[in-house]
């Protein structure tokens, strides 16, 4: 493989995961806590809620 491909390839590898990195720590770490869990955890109902008088 010709030196400048293996670098461009590296640094072009190095680019994409720097830019896909954070983009994935992002939504494995708040989609979860924005839906108080895990996606297909158990939810335990909010009684609060389930008392309200309208």
């Amino acid at each position: 493989m010709n030196p400048s491909l293996k670098l461009f390839i590296r640094q072009m590898l190095g680019v994409v995961m720097a830019a896909l990195v954070p983009v994935v720590l992002v939504a494995f770490l708040s989609i979860p806590y924005t839906l108080g869990g895990h996606p297909g955890d158990e939810r335990v109902p909010d009684t609060a809620a389930a008392l309200h008088m309208t």
